[in-house]
């Protein structure tokens, strides 16, 4: 036979998590692949992670090691997409500097 249970489930007296306050959240520090970052780089990066796809890729050893020891073994694969962001943006300046210089010697 089933017995019913007499225990409490909930009571607003016996609450043992205190109340998060707004000093608490100005208190807060904001890490990303385990570095401490400024509230702009965190919101970055969660706006990032909202949006990725998910995909499998064979990388070397080495690498991924690296990046684990990087990033302090949490977070490595954000901090190779940022690394690969990085790369990315880096190109695309590379690329935008060639052309305006070379727009530029065609006028001299």
């Amino acid at each position: 036979m089933n017995q019913i249970s007499t225990i409490k489930t909930f009571d607003e007296d016996m609450d043992e998590y205190p109340e998060i306050t707004q000093a608490d959240f100005d208190r807060a520090s904001y890490k990303v692949a385990g570095q401490v970052v400024n509230k702009e780089l965190w919101q970055q990066a969660v706006q990032t992670k909202l949006k990725k796809t998910k995909i499998n890729i064979t990388l070397d050893p080495d690498i991924v090691a690296y990046f684990k020891d990087k990033a302090g073994g949490r977070g490595y694969q954000t901090l190779i997409n940022a690394t690969l962001r990085e790369a990315m943006n880096h190109q695309t300046l590379e690329d935008t500097l060639r052309k305006v210089l070379r727009e530029e010697l065609r006028h001299v």
